[in-house]
C-alpha cells in the first residue's frame, strides 16, 4: 500500500460514521471534533437499522442522516453495493465503524482501504469477534481493552492505530468490564479519528505511525 503522506492542519477533511446502535462512540467523536474544532466535516451518519438511538442524537447536531437497512437486501454483497453508492454521495476521507453491527465483504473494504477505521473492545490480536469480554473473562487475563484498527478483509486484523488497556478485577462481570472498557474507547477513537483528520497518520503495509503534520515538522 502506497504512503499516505502528512498533510497540513488547514487541509478540511469528511468523515462518514455507521452506526447500529446508540452510538456512543459516535456521540464521543461528534462532541469532540466541535470542542476541539478539529478540521473537519461530519457528513452524514448512516445506520443499517432504523431504530438506532445514535440517529437523534446525530440529527440533534446538525448531521445528515440516513438508513440502510439490511434487511431490505438478499445478500451481504446486494447490501454492501448499495451502503457504499450511499457513502460515496459524500466522498468522504474517512468512513469510521462506530459500533457497525455488520461483518463488510472484501471488495467494500478494499474499496476504502487505508480510509476506514475500526474500534474493537479487545486488545488485538486478542480476542477477534464477538463476546470479547466474555472470552477475556474466560482466558483470566489480567489486562483487557480497546484497539483502534484500519480495516482490512481479515475481521478485526487490520493495522492497529491505538491501543488502551484496563485492569481485569477478580469481582467483574460482563457487563462492569464493558462499561470500563467503553469509558477508555470514548477517548482513544476521538484521538485515533483526529490524528487522520490531522494528516499525522502513515500506513505502511501492516504498520502505522504516528507523524507531525508538514505545518508541525
Amino acid at each position: 500500500m502506497a504512503l499516505q503522506p502528512a498533510v497540513t492542519m488547514r487541509t478540511m477533511r469528511s468523515i462518514v460514521i455507521l452506526i447500529s446502535g446508540r452510538g456512543s462512540n459516535m456521540e464521543a467523536i461528534v462532541r469532540a471534533a466541535k470542542a476541539e474544532c478539529w478540521p473537519v466535516s461530519i457528513a452524514a451518519v448512516i445506520s443499517n437499522r432504523a431504530d438506532s438511538a445514535g440517529l437523534d442524537f446525530a440529527r440533534e447536531h446538525g448531521i445528515f442522516t440516513t438508513v440502510v437497512a439490511n434487511k431490505d437486501y438478499s445478500s451481504r454483497e446486494q447490501f454492501d453495493a448499495a451502503l457504499r453508492i450511499i457513502i460515496d454521495e459524500f466522498s468522504p476521507d474517512l468512513v469510521v465503524l462506530a459500533g457497525f453491527m455488520r461483518i463488510l465483504t472484501s471488495s467494500f473494504v478494499e474499496h476504502y482501504a487505508g480510509r476506514m477505521l475500526n474500534i474493537h473492545p479487545s486488545l488485538l490480536p486478542s480476542f477477534p469477534g464477538l463476546a470479547t469480554h466474555r472470552q477475556a473473562l474466560a482466558a483470566g487475563v489480567k489486562l483487557h481493552g480497546a484497539t483502534v484498527h484500519f480495516v482490512t478483509p481479515d475481521l478485526d486484523h487490520g493495522p492497529i492505530v491505538a491501543q488502551v488497556a484496563v485492569p481485569v478485577l477478580g469481582s467483574d462481570s460482563e457487563e462492569v468490564l464493558s462499561e470500563r472498557v467503553l469509558q477508555q474507547e470514548h477517548l482513544i477513537y476521538p484521538r485515533a479519528v483526529r490524528w487522520f483528520v490531522e494528516g499525522k497518520l502513515r500506513l505502511d503495509g501492516t504498520r502505522v505511525y504516528l507523524e507531525p503534520t508538514v505545518e508541525q515538522a
